[in-house]
């Protein structure tokens, strides 16, 4: 492609000013995120629900979400100012250029000489910094965990699992992040200028080995999945694939509740043979047919093929990012605004890029997030279709009121931020009426709230 040539020869301007640039990015993102966090806290300071949830939720409910929203607000304007100091650190005190010569001196000092090339280099360099980073995020982790969290009765972890989970979390890092990191970097150093390719092709294996790896040899390590027992659940869920020509293999339960009181539904595997994962916080709290109805949302993203459309795009997505990293990567302008300037590491080159494309990064996150409360308007309507309706009004409302999450969002923040539209947008397009019940405080399981994770419903 002579074109991403000619861009990259442009590009490669001496002199000209990379760092102030993204920087500039940088700091233009922070203030542009901090105004919509400051709009969303003026809706999370109102004293009434909005007008579908009035006759939905009770003023306690309401305003302990409120206090929820507000505390999780204040704390992310504090973790976002952290970043945002740490990130400008890095920049302006060149602690990339430092550690990679740090490291640099490790490698000559401790490994034979066979073993002193970049990739060997980089990888001392990229597990270094990561721990480094860890370390620094401690104190926000934990305050998020055992403060914030715990406070609204949401935690479930004990220091020691949060201790283990992290340092199982690195352990995984190392074990397949090593080879990952050595596959991306000999590809790039062996392809010539079209390696972006043969790094697409990669990636794609690499996603397909996760989606067969995950499910038996990751996730066992954090928690427990369990056949689904005989029941009106199991039967229910099994007639409601068997409609839907779902080729479902395995019906399991996770045990989410020793770690968080989060709970979720979702599926993985092969195009044929999927297995169904439910959360036990979701069985608990929920009605039989309310998690049938959540699982027919579920099931209406496969049906639709919003799964296959989000892979395409992420696909799409990703090879036009390695394309873009072809004209960053041998811009000597760029790495010696950030303080190379004898050598110009793969790496640090892919870093830098990543840190320059962040304002187009942004663009994409908004029109994703647009997508995807699109699919969710689709997956909804796919389960009124089924007669799931009030069920799933019922069990929206009900981990709405369980999570305290918040009931209502400025219009603008909820565009940037949300996957999902807000429930009382959902319940309009539900049709949902009202019920005769209003919910209460009760309905607020101090010992076992229930929040969505991952894909949320």
């Amino acid at each position: 492609m002579d074109y991403l040539q000619r861009l990259s020869r442009f590009l490669d301007r001496p002199g000209f000013p990379w760092k102030r640039l993204i920087l500039g990015f940088s700091f233009a993102q922070y203030i542009f995120e901090g105004c919509l966090s400051l709009r969303q806290y003026g809706i999370l300071r109102q004293t009434k629900p909005p007008k579908a949830l009035q006759g939905e939720v009770s003023q306690e409910v309401f305003d302990k979400s409120q206090a929820y929203g507000r505390a999780k607000a204040k704390f992310g304007f504090v973790s976002s100012l952290y970043g945002q100091i740490q990130n400008y650190a890095i920049v302006y005190y060149d602690a990339l250029p430092k550690l990679w010569a740090l490291t640099g001196l490790w490698t000559t000092r401790f490994f034979p000489a066979n073993y002193r090339g970049e990739i060997v280099h980089t990888l001392i360099f990229f597990f270094t910094f990561n721990i480094i980073t860890t370390i620094a995020n401690l104190p926000i982790s934990y305050y998020s965990t055992f403060v914030l969290e715990e406070k609204f009765g949401f935690n479930k972890q004990t220091v020691k699992l949060w201790i283990t989970d992290m340092l199982k979390g690195q352990a995984l890092m190392v074990a397949l992040g090593a080879p990952l990191l050595s596959g991306f970097l000999a590809i790039v150093q062996k392809t010539g200028n079209n390696f972006f390719y043969y790094l697409f092709l990669f990636s794609i294996g690499v996603q397909l080995f996760a989606i067969t790896i995950y499910p038996i040899a990751i996730l066992p390590l954090f928690n427990k999945l369990s056949p689904l027992q005989e029941g009106d659940l199991k039967s229910g869920v099994e007639k409601l694939a068997t409609r839907l020509n779902f080729p479902l293999k395995e019906l399991y339960v996770i045990d989410g509740s020793k770690r968080s009181a989060h709970s979720n539904a979702y599926f993985y595997g092969l195009p044929w043979k999927k297995h169904i994962v439910i959360y036990d916080t979701l069985i608990e709290k929920s009605e039989t047919e309310e998690v049938v109805a959540v699982l027919s949302h579920e099931l209406g993203h496969w049906s639709l093929s919003h799964t296959t459309k989000l892979f395409g795009i992420a696909q799409f997505h990703m090879f036009y990012v390695f394309a873009l990293f072809s004209v960053f990567i041998n811009n000597r302008s760029l790495y010696q605004s950030f303080g190379f300037y004898d050598e110009f590491p793969i790496i640090i080159g892919f870093i830098l890029f990543s840190d320059a494309l962040s304002p187009m990064d942004t663009v994409v996150k908004l029109l994703m997030n647009v997508l995807s409360r699109k699919f969710e308007f689709q997956a909804d309507e796919f389960a009124v279709k089924l007669g799931y309706s009030t069920e799933l009004a019922k069990s929206l409302i009900k981990l709405q009121v369980q999570n305290l999450s918040t009931m209502d969002a400025d219009w603008i923040y909820a565009s940037y931020h949300f996957s999902h539209p807000i429930l009382p947008e959902r319940l309009g397009a539900l049709g949902w009426m009202g019920s005769d019940k209003k919910a209460d405080e009760k309905s607020v399981d101090e010992k076992n709230p229930s929040v969505a994770s991952g894909r949320e419903l």
